[in-house]
């Protein structure tokens, strides 16, 4: 293929560098595929541009907004990922491994789409948790918020996963409302620099909102400030380096870490050959060692079984591993490709030369290339240690390709601290069909691992597997593995936003925040709120109903009509002995069904469903004879498309004593 000239992407145009340019080679053939280089950058005006243009156009807009922008991107990118799997193949990657890399990063971007605009609210203030009273009277309340960081994020990612490393980054820093500065691996930046390129020329994007830094970063983080994020994936070696940067240090710049991981995979003590879950994880440990030829932070390093079933282990791993097919990407039948470069195959080796002075190699040779020619081809290496605490390189170094070590381990004591070793990981799988093993485990090691996969026979089939980070769950661990977070959907985005505690009247917060707090006005008016669109409803207009008593003869009806003959509702005495009532009471959803007949206007309009009731809670009882009432308040509104929206509705019922008997959430979809 024709040698790419890679660009820069700084003040919203394309930048060659001015000297200094590195070649990158191919990891199938080794002949160079693309030249980068970054010198001539002004990376301060970069950072100015992003904060006074790009950072102001995100802000302007709602949650919303950028959740279609994000989907807009996935589009563009799904729209030509070929151009991308064709790229691909040149870092030796098979096409399976590209689809993880390409569409998978496509995917998490639709995911932040979705989750935005269905999990926040279409403005641009995030309310966190509940409003909560800080006087006697309730003039003075408090509640939290997130609001949008006013600096940048800087993204330094890692070579393995090009394309999905940089969008799993931009899909909560976009929704968020910060711009962001890429700076992708140099060994896969070809790949990289496509899938922004095709971002940028999607022209959805506002000004100043990505730029693309290929090649060294200079003086960028002289310039940092506390506004500003810096999110790293790689080694520890260069974390570290980076995160005692003076200037990260001195100002407090947020630096998100996704670093070394021994990531351990447990065979349970009840799954021994002939087990479903024996043969589940025989076929697991094999994956994660070829998928993207074991360059992966989540692969399975270190394979625990107990001491007895070891044996029976390592045969029926080297003859799965004997099976798989290494050559290039491309051709038909390949299982697994190359690594990266000739740099990685040469760093792999090292750790394997280490690690054997430790285990011994039971399948597979480190020195032996199974492809010939001048590209990074490796064979899956198999280790095994019967000392696993008297092996310490086995639990600290990690070999960042297609190699794994089995040991034994005594108990499911041993097994926790065997995995608990490792000293901190992103992710860890138990394979067991017993839920007190599984328990135990969880108890023993979940403060050490950012993510435990418990797989048996019965999830197997539509597991995504040990190594899959997903967008709604969080991707990140403790220690080694540097101590960060990512995605965990919504709980991704608020890494590049600010908690603020907010404090004053109800009035004033809801004002603020978009959204009626309890204390707040509740405006009146003669129209009946389902008569009006999502457009012409205020926050806090409220329908006061007229009352209505409940009487003995609605309390029998209503449970012989539905069943629900509950001694409280149909026996004075036993009702009366009851610690908690004083005599027969009226059913729950008989209040929430008569509560619904004092504030439905029934006839066509916007309201189009009802969908489901939140934060129900019953309150007071309510007794034959009493009388209630409903205030229904327009609590919180969002369009979910052009054709409908969501309406929360605050209802509050009360009894002639003014006492609230219950409160909930009812939502319900308006035409817009």
């Amino acid at each position: 293929m024709k040698t790419l000239e890679l660009l820069n992407y700084a003040l919203d145009d394309w930048y060659r560098a001015s000297a200094g340019l590195a070649e990158i080679q191919s990891a199938v053939t080794g002949e160079t595929v693309a030249t980068t280089g970054s010198r001539g950058l002004d990376f301060k005006a970069m950072l100015d541009h992003a904060r006074n243009v790009g950072g102001p156009a995100l802000r302007a807009m709602t949650f919303h907004q950028r959740a279609w922008m994000l989907k807009d991107l996935a589009n563009a990118v799904m729209a030509r990922k070929e151009e991308l799997y064709e790229l691909n193949y040149q870092t030796g990657a098979t096409r399976t491994d590209g689809w993880i890399d390409i569409e998978g990063g496509a995917g998490t971007l639709f995911s932040f789409s979705s989750k935005g605009r269905r999990e926040l609210p279409d403005g641009r203030i995030l309310p966190d948790g509940d409003m909560e009273m800080l006087s006697k009277g309730g003039s003075f309340v408090g509640q939290h918020v997130y609001t949008s960081l006013q600096g940048v994020a800087v993204h330094i990612n890692a070579f393995n996963f090009p394309v999905w490393g940089m969008l799993e980054k931009l899909g909560p820093t976009l929704l968020a409302g910060v711009p962001a500065i890429v700076k992708p691996a140099s060994a896969t930046a070809y790949l990289a620099e496509a899938a922004f390129r095709i971002m940028i020329e999607s022209g959805v994007l506002p000004k100043g909102a990505l730029q693309l830094i290929m090649g060294s970063t200079g003086d960028l983080l002289d310039h940092l400030t506390l506004q500003d994020v810096v999110s790293f994936t790689g080694s520890a070696a260069t974390a570290m380096k980076l995160q005692s940067h003076p200037v990260i240090a001195r100002e407090s710049v947020r630096f998100i870490a996704e670093r070394d991981s021994l990531n351990a995979s447990i065979l349970g003590p009840d799954a021994g050959p002939g087990t479903p879950e024996f043969d589940l994880f025989v076929k697991e440990v094999a994956r994660e060692m070829t998928v993207k030829a074991g360059q992966k932070c989540t692969a399975i390093r270190r394979a625990m079984a107990p001491a007895e079933h070891l044996d029976a282990l390592e045969d029926a791993l080297r003859q799965r591993l004997a099976k798989v097919k290494v050559g290039d990407p491309r051709e038909e039948g390949v299982h697994m490709g190359a690594l990266a470069s000739r740099d990685q195959l040469a760093s792999v080796r090292e750790a394997v030369a280490e690690l054997s002075r430790h285990a011994r190699i039971v399948a597979g040779d480190p020195d032996r290339s199974p492809v010939a020619g001048n590209g990074a081809f490796m064979e899956p290496i198999l280790l095994r240690s019967d000392d696993p605490w008297g092996a310490p390189a086995i639990h600290d170094v990690e070999p960042f390709g297609p190699v794994s070590t089995i040991m034994p381990y005594k108990d499911l004591d041993d097994a926790i601290a065997l995995a608990n070793r490792g000293m901190g990981s992103l992710a860890l799988s138990l394979f067991t069909f017993d839920p007190a093993v599984a328990q135990k485990f969880v108890l023993g090691s979940g403060a050490y691992h950012g993510r435990m996969m418990i797989l048996d026979r019965t999830s197997a089939k539509e597991s995504t597997g040990h190594g899959s980070p997903l967008p709604v769950l969080v991707h990140g661990g403790p220690g080694r593995a540097g101590g960060g977070e990512e995605m965990g959907g919504i709980r991704g985005v608020t890494h590049y936003m600010q908690r603020t505690a907010l404090q004053g009247a109800p009035e004033m917060l809801s004002k603020v925040i978009g959204q009626w707090l309890p204390g707040a006005a509740k405006p009146e008016g003669e129209a009946h709120p389902f008569r009006k669109r999502i457009a012409e409803l205020e926050v806090g207009y409220t329908l006061k109903t007229g009352s209505r008593t409940v009487s003995l003869e609605d309390i029998e009806h209503f449970a012989h009509f539905t069943g629900d003959t509950f001694y409280a509702h149909m026996d004075e005495e036993a009702a009366k002995a009851n610690p908690i009532f004083d005599g027969r009471v009226a059913h729950g959803y008989l209040i929430l069904s008569f509560a619904a007949g004092l504030f439905v206007d029934p006839a066509p309009g916007p309201v189009l469903a009802n969908y489901g009731l939140e934060n129900l809670r019953f309150l007071e009882p309510l007794y034959p004879g009493d009388t209630m009432r409903v205030e229904l308040s327009v609590k919180s509104t969002k369009l979910r498309n052009e054709e409908m929206g969501e309406v929360r509705w605050a209802v509050f019922v009360y009894n002639q004593k003014d006492q609230v008997v219950a409160s909930y959430d009812l939502l319900t979809m308006n035409q817009p």
